[in-house]
């Protein structure tokens, strides 16, 4: 939790994940947790870092390497592949996928949704040019 006013405030889903992956993309080389932990102004646990890292590891993000008793992390994405990520594992859970692409994309602004239009003209790596 941050503080604002006074109060805690809870970060949003996925809040961490990115700042964390931020910092490690800010990085010139691997770095440890504690470096990270450092980054980020030395509020969240060690503990938390880890775990973060972690999860981020599992999703292909990060990397790490082991470096006597811990590891070097580095990213392997960005920010915005981590969002994606997010938005897919949503998309994957809901039952209707059909009804909710149609939410968001009906919910576009139009600049966005000339955006993903163009993006869909764009030959998907299925679409090779050989037929079978």
């Amino acid at each position: 939790m941050t503080r604002e006013g006074g109060r805690a405030r809870r970060r949003g889903q996925g809040e961490l994940e990115g700042q964390v992956l931020g910092a490690l993309r800010e990085a010139d080389a691997p770095v440890t947790a504690a470096w990270v932990q450092q980054r980020l102004g030395g509020d969240l646990a060690y503990t938390t870092v880890v775990t973060i890292l972690t999860r981020l590891l599992a999703k292909d993000v990060v990397s790490r390497e082991r470096q006597g008793r811990s590891f070097l992390w580095t990213p392997t994405a960005d920010v915005a592949r981590l969002a994606a990520l997010r938005m897919r594992r949503l998309l994957d859970g809901e039952r209707d996928r059909e009804a909710v692409l149609a939410s968001f994309v009906t919910a576009l602004p139009p600049g966005d949704e000339q955006v993903l239009r163009a993006l869909l003209d764009i030959p998907g790596p299925d679409a090779g040019g050989t037929e079978g």
